[in-house]
């Protein structure tokens, strides 16, 4: 049986679609920054896979809430690898990661590249990362994406890039990478960079553009488009 973390998110919606006959959480019936919540759910449900894609992704709030993120972000990743460790069962743990743990000054970071995080955000991820290879049969899914639907500002970078996809490519990556039995780390990724302006025009023409100079707050990564040697490329679907 999959298990999938972070189900209310955009990711976690289109796994529910992807595998229905997975499980699927809510925040009252496992809590992953509580262990013993875990070790409760993981005795009353035979599972085999995990798909963790729960995280505090807002870069503004893990800067702002450092404690918080912290505890969603590695620590309740922490806690799930060592009940999994300690119940020395051979469960495959799929973590969701990000193409912010790099430094966005060069993009097109494959699986070899040296991670060099930008903010708070993104270290939690790295961190939670190193967490992940501790358990046998791992597989670490680095990617960047976005929902399909209207872009949530009135604005979107020009100088900001990705090798975007929308999330319901992610999980069709998911399921393809899962059923060829990969482990170690992999990037789900678009064929091609963009701006974020680019990609917010796809749902949203009106969308109106911007640059770095008119944002104020934490520092983001500039470029994150991710390449692969591992895995073949997706066409983001219009």
């Amino acid at each position: 049986m999959i298990l999938v973390t972070g189900g209310n998110g955009a990711l976690g919606s289109e796994l529910k679609k992807i595998f229905p006959e997975s499980i699927i959480p809510d925040h009252n019936s496992l809590d992953i920054t509580k262990k013993e919540d875990i070790v409760k759910y993981f005795k009353d449900h035979k599972i085999d896979t995990v798909i963790h894609a729960a995280a505090l992704t807002k870069v503004r709030t893990c800067e702002e809430n450092k404690d918080l993120a912290w505890k969603t972000n590695v620590l309740g990743t922490k806690n799930l690898v060592d009940v999994i460790l300690d119940s020395k069962e051979n469960i495959k743990f799929v973590y969701i990661s990000t193409a912010c743990v790099f430094d966005g000054n060069t993009g097109m970071y494959n699986e070899d590249s040296i991670p060099y995080p930008e903010n708070f955000y993104a270290l939690t991820k790295l961190v939670a990362e190193h967490e992940v290879t501790k358990i046998p049969n791992f597989l670490i899914i680095r990617t960047n994406f976005v929902p399909k639907k209207i872009w949530p500002y009135p604005k979107a970078f020009t100088d900001r890039y990705g090798t975007y996809i929308f999330a319901q490519d992610v999980a069709k990556g998911i399921q393809e990478v899962l059923r060829e039995d990969l482990s170690g780390i992999i990037h789900i990724v678009g064929d091609k960079k963009i701006s974020m302006f680019e990609l917010a025009k796809i749902t949203t023409p009106e969308i109106q553009p911007m640059t770095i100079d008119e944002y104020s707050g934490p520092k983001l990564t500039m470029d994150m488009s991710l390449d692969s040697k591992r895995w073949k490329k997706y066409k983001i679907s219009k």
